[in-house]
């Protein structure tokens, strides 16, 4: 098993990029199928989602648009409860279905803050896609994510697009925090 050390804090791998291959060729296809023919618009939550957008779009086998927000609530290893929203969106969204695309959900608070920035473009349908959920931190109910690569417990993750201190983001495979062995 792969083992990293970033500052003091160690890590192993959690999920190998075969592993996360597979779950995003998966996504991809159904996507594809229940979004034939309406043209959706991919949003993609900056940075973490841009390994996993980009692989998933290579999946998506039909015509769309694909745009990017910027939202930022981690500091280290803590996530904030404030969202910044940094950058937007730049596509007219009005009566179109409309695809948000997610690194990890984990409390919610970053996508519960991007569903209702999108309330206000009057789209017709909102579905989320995210790599990884921590169903035991979420805060909300969401009842439109409509696909999830890995359900993961409160693990902190590395790798992938994910980062800690904005690094580590391109390591291919996911590594988990771990208890120092001693």
């Amino acid at each position: 098993m792969k083992k990293i050390q970033i500052d003091n804090l160690y890590f192993e791998e959690f999920i190998g990029y075969e592993q996360i291959q597979k779950a995003v060729r998966l996504m991809g296809l159904d996507i594809s199928v229940q979004y034939a023919g309406k043209n959706p618009v991919f949003i993609g939550v900056l940075n973490g989602c841009f390994m996993f957008m980009a692989d998933l779009m290579k999946c998506i086998e039909i015509p769309c648009e694909l745009s990017f927000v910027k939202l930022t609530s981690y500091d280290g290893t803590a996530q904030g409860d404030m969202i910044h929203e940094l950058l937007g969106v730049g596509i007219d969204l009005a009566n179109r279905h409309v695809i948000i695309i997610e690194d990890v959900i984990d409390s919610g608070n970053s996508l519960k803050h991007t569903l209702e920035a999108l309330e206000k473009h009057n789209v017709a349908s909102v579905g989320v896609c995210a790599l990884l959920m921590k169903p035991d931190c979420l805060q909300y109910e969401f009842d439109n994510i409509i696909q999830v690569g890995f359900e993961i417990e409160k693990e902190f993750v590395v790798g992938y697009g994910l980062d800690y201190n904005r690094q580590y983001r391109n390591l291919p495979d996911i590594y988990k925090n771990v208890p120092i062995s001693r």
